[in-house]
């Protein structure tokens, strides 16, 4: 499984949000290869994704950006707050 965090630059936020979502899947029993991407790159990180995870303001860019992909697109409202991202992701993942 593959899941792949974005934010505008791929820098710091997508990095702390792929930190997390390792932290949240570790919590669920979940194994999964968790990468972060800029936008500009998305559509190439994600191409075997299951899901992208991302902000609210970023979610509409994300999803012009990967067209027809099957990736569920999840937004996380606080990248650092690792029960939110747990709990989307076990929503999604279920």
């Amino acid at each position: 499984m593959r899941i792949v965090a974005v934010c505008g630059a791929g820098i710091g936020t997508s990095a702390i949000l792929q930190v997390n979502a390792e932290r949240a899947l570790e919590r669920l029993g979940i194994r999964a290869d968790v990468s972060a991407s800029d936008l500009a790159s998305v559509a190439q990180a994600a191409a075997d994704a299951q899901v992208v995870l991302t902000s609210s303001e970023l979610a509409a860019a994300v999803r012009e950006a990967l067209g027809r992909s099957f990736a569920e697109i999840v937004e996380v409202h606080n990248y650092f707050d690792v029960d939110e991202i747990a709990g989307l992701l076990e929503r999604s993942l279920g």
